[in-house]
């Protein structure tokens, strides 16, 4: 049976509920009657339970869905899952600095979701696991996590962009969408589990803003967490596959509800570099360097206020168009 890690258990929190963040072709948050605290139902998504008696050389782990309107997982989800999966069977000590994981299948957000992990290396400073997240018995998401004892070294970062507007002098969501009687735009506006704020014109209904392949964006959950370290990279790593491929969209004036338009994140790659806290706001910066054969690059550099370079981010996006 896997050790349980006490520090990536995820006790339920009390936190308001209201606006929330961006949408992607596969990650539109749950149905408007499936939860009344989105910050709870985070916690309640990271809480994995440990499969009793498993007869395989992974250890086994079980975990929910947030319903939603598409029926498809957020892949945020799978990602943050597949993590908490893997921190349960590495040292406490040992705190994630990166993970590489490949989207395989679309999943069924009404379906459990069962995450194998596979101890790879235990060194005397890394540990390294492997993450496959399973329903109907084949995989959806394959992911490898690399985790490290503290230790000391040269330090330097990219530095925050200057003249970022701040996000309380910013729309949300609900202050966006929140008059549209329609169940992906409820769900966008009340019940994901982060506010998201956009600093470039948001690409909800049209496509108004600057036609440059760059993107920014404030978060932040909606509702306190707990004070464990693993849960706020889990839940960044949840919130980092909001708006990431917005970037690509944004040079070739496409919306999210374009007619006919696919998009789907194919892999995601993210590496943690500084303590985080994703209950205070963080500036999500986002840039595509390149586009083609119906696939996108976007990277992104996640700050906290006050200027830490905490995450960065990589994911490679099918993005599709109705040819004429």
């Amino acid at each position: 049976m896997a050790e349980h890690r006490p520090r990536a258990t995820a006790p339920r929190a009390a936190g308001p509920s209201g606006a929330s963040e961006s949408p992607g072709e596969d990650n539109p948050a749950g149905s408007s009657d499936s939860v009344t605290d989105p910050t709870a139902a985070l916690l309640d998504l990271l809480d994995l339970s440990p499969a009793e008696g498993a007869q395989t050389d992974e250890e086994i782990f079980v975990g929910t869905s947030a319903r939603q309107p598409s029926r498809r997982v957020f892949g945020g989800q799978v990602l943050a899952q597949s993590l908490v999966a893997a921190m349960r069977t590495v040292e406490p000590t040992r705190d994630v600095h990166s993970m590489h994981g490949y989207f395989l299948r679309a999943g069924d957000a009404d379906k459990p979701i069962t995450f194998g992990v596979q101890r790879l290396r235990d060194g005397r400073s890394f540990s390294a696991r492997r993450t496959h997240a399973y329903q109907n018995g084949v995989p959806i998401l394959s992911m490898i996590a690399s985790f490290q004892e503290p230790d000391d070294g040269v330090v330097h970062q990219d530095p925050m962009p200057a003249g970022v507007p701040d996000p309380e002098d910013l729309p949300t969501t609900a202050d966006l969408l929140g008059g549209f009687d329609h169940p992906v735009a409820r769900a966008w506006a009340y019940e994901r589990p982060f506010d998201i704020r956009h600093i470039d014109a948001p690409l909800y209904l049209t496509n108004e803003g600057s036609k440059e392949p760059r993107n920014a964006v404030w978060m932040r959950s909606l509702g306190p967490m707990p004070d464990d370290p693993d849960l706020h990279r889990a839940a960044l790593a949840y919130a980092s596959d909001y708006t990431l491929l917005e970037s690509i969209l944004r040079p070739h004036g496409l919306s999210w509800i374009q007619p006919g338009m696919s998009v789907a994140s194919l892999d995601h790659a993210m590496w943690w570099h500084r303590p985080v806290r994703v209950d205070d706001w963080l500036l999500y910066v986002q840039s595509s360097p390149s586009a083609s054969g119906a696939r996108g690059l976007a990277a992104g550099r996640i700050y906290n206020r006050g200027g830490e370079l905490v995450a960065s981010v990589a994911q490679e996006g099918m993005v599709r168009i109705p040819r004429d």
